[in-house]
């Protein structure tokens, strides 16, 4: 019995036992399970705060990181920017230049239009104030008067003639002689007196006019090797000139007649007659015209060779020594009546006219003669000299209706020939001790020779 009630005591026991164990194993477990708890919120907060950590420490090395890649990029931002800027200075360099060529070709067309229909008129005279000291160009060959020059079209040589037959290419920039053929000393040419001289616009060929065999003696213009005689005129050949950009040319000739010429052949073409007196000068341009004064028959004639018809323009003095072409349409005149005369092809009588352009002999009171002018080629700038060794430049007013002195040039001698270059800024003059046509006067302090004048010119204004 002892055994069950002991047992049972025992069961007892362990229930008791069991029971308080099992509380405070509860009690425990739960106290744990909150220490656990507490200990995981624990652990979770240390967790999450080392994630922010993190995350703050990752944003910031990211934000360093995009600052310094930021500062990187404003760099190359920056050389971006000025390729860009600089590629864009250079289109627009390039589109101005392109605007500029176009504008260029532009104007270039339209003056070569204005040329031909004789309407291109640059303005130019106005800036010209004076002259430098003038160079004098001088040689043996030349010993008689220089009777007539040319220049090349690109202005680079210079070609003068003498009554002593002798012809010389000068270099314009080291303004040196190069070649001579003819003269007294070298008479193998048999060239007895030249009076006229011209070189075509591309500088192949030299023609000049022979008074003693009354022929046209044609040069290579490179070395003056003689190329062929043009024979025809039955007087002295008083002018010569080439259409402009060909081989055609034009003669004249005491025998008051005008012959054209192919010299891509060497052929004769026709004769134009009209003059009731020997020619004395002839002028050409573009067109397919020459104009030609006929000394003292008074008349200025345009020969229009395609149509076949002349038009006569009648001086107002005695003798029309000389003519030039200003243009297609206007050209300028002298004689040995001193006058100086502008025309126009549309009107039969002088646009305007200076007498006495050169004023009175001082020893028998009469009018200085013209013996040479010039034209600056499309401008309203004409030069004009006299016997009285004074060379004048003078400006053409609007539509060519006055003619207003600018300043003198002072050179002893007769004023036989000059030409300005084609940049205008020289003129050029051939002076003889005697007048290019004859003998009434001579000069025997006066040496014969070429002067080159440098002319001063202001900027033309934008």
């Amino acid at each position: 019995m002892s055994f069950f009630i002991r047992k049972k005591n025992e069961s007892l026991k362990r229930k008791a036992n069991g029971h308080i164990k099992g509380r405070t194993t509860e009690s425990v477990s739960r106290k744990s399970s909150s220490s656990k708890k507490s200990k995981i919120k624990d652990d979770e907060s240390i967790a999450s705060s080392d994630e922010e950590f993190a995350e703050e420490n990752q944003r910031g090395k990211q934000e360093d990181e995009y600052e310094s890649g930021e500062d990187q990029e404003t760099a190359q931002e920056k050389r971006l920017r000025l390729a860009k800027k600089y590629l864009a200075e250079i289109e627009e360099e390039e589109r101005d230049r392109e605007e500029f060529e176009e504008g260029a070709v532009s104007r270039r067309l339209q003056e070569e239009y204005l040329e031909e229909k004789g309407k291109l008129r640059k303005i130019v005279a106005s800036t010209y104030t004076g002259h430098e000291e003038f160079l004098e160009l001088r040689c043996k060959d030349h010993r008689d008067s220089i009777s007539c020059l040319c220049i090349s079209s690109n202005g680079k040589y210079l070609f003068s003639g003498s009554k002593d037959g002798s012809i010389v290419k000068w270099c314009l920039s080291s303004k040196t002689k190069l070649r001579t053929i003819g003269g007294k000393r070298k008479s193998k040419e048999g060239i007895k007196c030249v009076l006229c001289i011209a070189i075509c616009s591309d500088g192949k060929l030299l023609v000049a006019g022979d008074s003693g065999s009354k022929d046209i003696r044609v040069f290579d213009a490179e070395d003056l090797k003689p190329l062929k005689n043009l024979q025809g005129h039955r007087g002295a050949v008083t002018g010569l000139v080439f259409r402009r950009d060909t081989h055609t040319l034009y003669s004249s000739s005491e025998d008051r007649s005008v012959k054209v010429w192919n010299l891509d052949d060497m052929v004769y073409v026709e004769s134009l007659f009209g003059h009731q007196n020997p020619i004395t000068s002839i002028d050409a341009l573009s067109r397919e015209r020459a104009i030609t004064s006929g000394g003292y028959d008074g008349t200025i004639r345009i020969w229009k060779i395609v149509e076949e018809s002349q038009l006569i323009f009648n001086g107002p003095g005695s003798s029309i020594d000389i003519v030039k072409l200003i243009n297609e349409e206007n050209f300028l005149s002298g004689g040995d009546d001193g006058q100086l005369c502008v025309w126009g092809s549309q009107k039969k009588k002088p646009l305007c006219s200076i007498p006495l352009a050169h004023g009175q002999d001082q020893m028998n009171g009469q009018p200085m003669w013209i013996s040479s002018i010039a034209t600056l080629l499309n401008t309203d700038l004409v030069a004009s000299g006299s016997r009285n060794g004074i060379v004048r430049l003078w400006k053409c007013g609007e539509s060519f209706r006055s003619l207003t002195p600018l300043f003198d040039i002072k050179i002893p001698g007769f004023i036989n020939a000059m030409a300005f270059t084609p940049d205008g800024k020289n003129l050029i003059l051939g002076v003889g001790q005697e007048h290019r046509m004859g003998r009434w006067w001579k000069l025997p302090e006066v040496k014969n020779r070429v002067v080159i004048v440098p002319l001063i010119q202001t900027r033309l204004n934008a």
